[in-house]
C-alpha cells in the first residue's frame, strides 16, 4: 500500500444548503451536480425541507450552532478547494456562516446562490435576510448566481428586460463580488446568461437555445454547484462561468425528455455519463 504521501487527492467541494427529498434541488442536486464535474463532495445541511416537484410544503430549520459545528467538521478534518452556499433561511444563519468561513480566510473560492423562492414560487427566506445576506454574505463571496427576481430583491427595483441585464449585473457587483445573472425568466427564445467578472471589469455572454421543458427544479443549484467545481479544479473565473453555462445548458437539455414528479421535475445531472 503506497504511503499516504504518494496517494492521489480529490478536488472538494462543499455544499451548505437545505435537503431536497425530491433529489432535484438542494444538497441532493448539489451533491449529484458536484460529483458529475469531477469533484468531491461534502455538506453542511441547514435545513430539511418537506417539498417534492409540485411545491414545499414545510422548512424544519437546522440550529446555527449545529450547521457552524458541521461546517467545522468537513473544513477541520477534509478541507474544501470551494464553497457553494445555497438557501439560507434567515438572518442568524447568514451571519453564523459568514463567521464560520472567516476563521477559514484562505478559502475564497466562495459561490452563492442567493435562493430566496422555489421553482414552484415557494418563499424559501425570512424577509430580514435578504439584506443581511446583501450586507454579511455577498462580500464574503466570489461569485453570486441570482436569478432575475432574486437580483430584483436585492437592488431593491425591477429589472425590465434582456438590454438591463448587463447593468443589472454590474450593480449587484457593488455589493463585492462577481455575478452571474440567469436569465431564465426571461421570454426570449434564446437564453442568454450575463457573467459579469469584477475581478476584470468585463461582461461575458452567456448563450444558449431555450429548451421547452418544465424540468427545470433545482436549475439555480446545479449551476451555482457547478461553477463551485470548476473553480476547485482550478479553472479561471471567466472559464469556469463558461463551463458551468454549457454543464447546466446540457442538462436542461437531457433532462427535457424525462418524467419524474407531477410538477416541475429535475434537469438530468450525469447527463455524459448514462441517457
Amino acid at each position: 500500500m503506497k504511503p499516504d504521501t504518494e496517494k492521489k487527492t480529490y478536488r472538494r467541494v462543499m455544499t451548505i444548503a437545505g435537503s431536497d427529498p425530491s433529489g432535484g434541488a438542494g444538497v441532493q442536486a448539489d451533491i449529484k451536480t458536484i460529483s458529475a464535474c469531477g469533484c468531491f463532495a461534502t455538506s453542511a445541511i441547514v435545513a430539511v425541507v418537506d417539498e417534492n416537484t409540485v411545491g414545499v410544503t414545510g422548512v424544519h430549520p437546522i440550529p446555527a450552532a449545529f450547521v457552524a459545528g458541521q461546517i467545522r467538521s468537513i473544513l477541520d478534518d477534509i478541507g474544501t478547494d470551494a464553497v457553494k452556499i445555497g438557501m439560507l433561511h434567515s438572518s442568524e444563519l447568514v451571519r453564523t456562516v459568514r463567521t464560520t468561513l472567516d476563521a477559514y480566510p484562505d478559502i475564497t473560492d466562495i459561490v452563492l446562490d442567493p435562493v430566496m423562492v422555489a421553482t414552484s414560487g415557494d418563499p424559501l427566506l425570512e424577509e430580514d435576510a435578504v439584506k443581511t445576506i446583501r450586507e454579511v454574505l455577498i462580500p464574503r463571496s466570489r461569485i453570486i448566481t441570482p436569478n432575475i427576481p432574486e437580483a430584483e430583491l436585492l437592488l431593491g427595483h425591477s429589472i425590465d428586460g434582456a438590454d438591463c441585464l448587463p447593468d443589472a449585473a454590474r450593480e449587484l457587483a457593488g455589493f463585492g463580488a462577481s455575478v452571474f445573472l440567469k436569465a431564465g425568466h426571461l421570454s426570449d427564445d434564446e437564453l442568454v446568461d450575463i457573467f459579469y467578472n469584477a475581478e476584470t471589469d468585463t461582461m461575458l455572454r452567456l448563450a444558449s437555445p431555450r429548451v421547452p421543458t418544465v424540468n427545470t427544479h433545482g436549475t439555480g443549484c446545479t449551476l451555482s454547484s457547478a461553477l463551485a467545481s470548476f473553480l476547485a479544479k482550478g479553472h479561471p473565473l471567466d472559464d469556469a462561468a463558461r463551463l458551468a453555462k454549457k454543464y447546466i445548458a446540457s442538462a436542461i437539455e437531457a433532462g427535457a425528455h424525462y418524467a419524474i414528479g407531477h410538477g416541475h421535475g429535475p434537469v438530468h445531472h450525469f447527463h455524459a455519463y448514462w441517457q
